[in-house]
């Protein structure tokens, strides 16, 4: 009898340290997690660095807020960040052709086309 309660006490003590660890793991990884929650993202798209070149690149044609003044060329002011980021893209790339946008996009890096998307985007 007293052989089995050692026994049953060393498993149930073993399982406890167990569970110790396994709650020690959790409350871990949900510190982390919440912690990259609240954490600024290193490769987000910059919208101050986004309106600087949109003002040199995009602005005469689209306006500097993103609201054009011709009926021929799109507002892109409020315009979602993904189709932005697709189009602008599509240009540089010559999927898309247009003989006015190739040459204002060609030199633009992925970064500068995600902080242009962004900058637009952001704008309402």
């Amino acid at each position: 009898m007293g052989g089995r309660l050692l026994y049953d006490l060393t498993i149930l003590s073993s399982l406890t340290m167990k569970m110790e660890i396994s709650v020690k793991y959790i409350v871990l990884f949900l510190t982390l997690l919440a912690v990259l929650a609240i954490s600024p993202v290193s490769n987000a798209a910059n919208i101050a660095a986004g309106k600087e070149k949109a003002i040199i690149i995009c602005a005469a044609c689209h306006g500097d807020a993103g609201v054009s003044p011709n009926d021929d060329w799109p507002n892109l002011a409020g315009q979602k960040n993904g189709y932005l980021i697709k189009q602008i893209k599509a240009f540089r790339d010559g999927e898309r052709v247009a003989p006015l946008m190739a040459p204002m996009v060609r030199s633009l890096t992925d970064t500068d086309v995600d902080n242009i998307a962004a900058y637009y985007s952001s704008l309402k």
